[in-house]
């Protein structure tokens, strides 16, 4: 479980939240239960640091409030569009017994133990994470899909993972795929057979002799004028 320092701040104003952006901290609210929300500040680098981890707003994270532990779920960030930098922060506070929404990512462990992906097949992930619904304090950090032994053909659906009786995925109904291994998509191009060459060769060759014929010039006819000739005198007529 990760971890952050946080204290309380009491502004109220753009300007003084602009001033604690500036001095590298981002503000930040906790909400949920029957407990008041709590307006806090957490450190920007810390903070980036986390946001850069996958699941990070699957995670739960425990804050450090002046000395007091508090277990808090990340909901929301909000960003600048130009910078990017994150400027605020929603924690949903870990109560236990209630419900939440939340996508889980999906981890595949043991690739190189996988007879289908030895052999060129590809693993075709149609849902990197999966929305469930479950308690606050029982949120699974991740869904596993074990490749070991998987050959192509074989698909992975929600009820091959185990999941506790009161974590539900929220799509229902129906057994819906996660991930396949399929055949390789690329297939190699069977060779020409020699024979085959030899044919187009003398093919070629007997093209080039009947064009070489054409260029001949050919024998004048019986009768026929040869190009150049002067023309024959008509006869006088007496």
């Amino acid at each position: 479980m990760n971890s952050l320092e946080a204290n309380i701040r009491n502004n109220k104003t753009k300007g003084e939240l602009n001033v604690l952006r500036n001095s590298g901290d981002v503000p930040a609210i906790i909400y949920g239960g029957e407990a008041q929300n709590e307006k806090i500040t957490i450190s920007k680098k810390t903070l980036k640091s986390l946001i850069e981890n996958e699941n990070f707003l699957s995670s739960i994270i425990s804050l450090n409030i002046d000395g007091k532990t508090q277990k808090v779920l990340p909901r929301e960030i909000k960003y600048d569009i130009i910078s990017d930098e994150p400027l605020h922060v929603d924690f949903l506070r870990i109560v236990a017994g209630v419900k939440v929404r939340i996508e889980v990512p999906v981890k595949f462990l043991n690739h190189d133990k996988s007879p289908g992906l030895k052999r060129g097949g590809v693993l075709n992930i149609v849902r990197r994470k999966v929305e469930l619904k479950c308690p606050s304090e029982k949120i699974p950090e991740n869904l596993v899909i074990d490749l070991d032994g998987v050959d192509i053909g074989e698909s992975f659906k929600i009820s091959s993972i185990n999941l506790d009786t009161d974590v539900t995925p929220t799509i229902q109904g129906r057994d819906f795929v996660i991930a396949t291994l399929a055949a390789p998509t690329v297939m190699k191009e069977p060779e020409k057979p020699a024979d085959a060459e030899g044919s187009e060769g003398e093919e070629s060759a007997d093209g080039a002799e009947a064009v070489a014929a054409e260029g001949v010039d050919k024998p004048a006819a019986d009768g026929d004028k040869k190009e150049g000739e002067d023309k024959k005198p008509a006869e006088d007529k007496k």
